[in-house]
């Protein structure tokens, strides 16, 4: 049995084929020099579940298409209200691709989904009070789990925290003027500094644990400065026991992870820090995909009445 995991962005399609455990059987990165549509995005998983199906997937069950969408998802039916840098407006994505493959389909915030499978399997496991931040091509989403349940709020939005207006001691450090936080702290602005159009997350951590240009350096501590007050913020308000840092996020941390975690510190309460931990995440490039396909799994072994 499996269910596939797909991830729509503005520069890709990411999809994967998992086991119950999280196991990869299949995946693919399909690379996009066009914005995605909700309509080509349900013919592209179509087409590579056709080809699966006489290779990884021969002999397998698929019980399901999980979707990891870089936005607001209506809980009591999987729409996506908007996913701003897609330009997806009250799509029902879920519904295309059941249409194109005859599969049932699960639809989720990507961030949502990431920190379901970073607790399940990675860097939040054995934690009840997570909060997860997620970098990617179209911004900074998060989720919250409290107490072992994921928070979602009135309709299914919470954890909006690169929506949030970041805290900037100094005003040299501002980028956009009125700007979020996906503004200031930005995979875009890492790839330009560097010099670099679209690559993989890979690449992007490649490239700056490599670099010794002083004017990438000085971005990379400017978003790290910002990150840091962010993520104060949250362990002030919120008290977890892990914050748990995917995508981009987690390649800026993973650059000095004890120096970041050490800035945390110093903004936030001393109790709230004191069994905080900060990690980046263990599943990778995966994440979005393992909890994508989670959802689908918890759809069909634990059906609502």
């Amino acid at each position: 049995m499996v269910a596939i995991g797909v991830n729509p962005e503005v520069d890709a399609l990411d999809i994967g084929a998992f086991a119950l455990d999280g196991t990869p059987v299949a995946r693919e990165r399909l690379p996009q020099s066009a914005l995605l549509t909700p309509e080509r995005t349900a013919e592209l998983v179509d087409e590579r579940l056709t080809v699966w199906a006489d290779g990884p997937l021969r002999g397998r069950r698929t019980v399901g298409v999980g979707v990891a969408v870089p936005g607001p998802v209506r809980a009591a039916d999987g729409l996506v209200r908007t996913a701003p840098h897609l330009e997806w407006t009250d799509a029902a994505i879920g519904d295309l691709i059941t249409r194109a493959t005859g599969l049932p389909a699960r639809v989720g915030n990507d961030a949502a989904l990431g920190a379901l499978a970073e607790y399940l399997f990675g860097a939040a496991r054995g934690a009840h009070d997570v909060v997860y931040l997620n970098g990617g091509a179209s911004g900074i989403g998060g989720a919250v789990i409290v107490g072992g349940v994921p928070l979602g709020g009135a309709g299914g939005y919470a954890g909006e925290f690169g929506q949030n207006r970041p805290g900037i001691v100094d005003a040299t450090d501002r980028r956009a003027t009125d700007g979020v936080l996906e503004d200031e702290v930005s995979r875009a602005r890492l790839l330009a500094a560097l010099g670099l159009d679209a690559v993989d997350d890979s690449a992007l951590a490649e490239a700056l644990a490599s670099t010794d240009d002083p004017d990438v350096r000085a971005e990379t501590a400017r978003q790290r400065r910002i990150l840091a007050t962010a993520l104060a913020n949250a362990a002030n308000v919120l008290n977890p026991a892990v914050v748990v840092l995917g995508g981009f996020l987690a390649t800026l941390a993973a650059l000095d992870l004890d120096g970041l975690d050490a800035a945390v510190r110093a903004q936030t309460m001393p109790a709230c820090a004191e069994d905080l931990r900060l990690r980046v995440a263990e599943l990778g490039e995966n994440r979005l995909l393992v909890g994508a396909a989670e959802a689908v799994f918890e759809a069909e072994l634990f059906p609502t009445p």
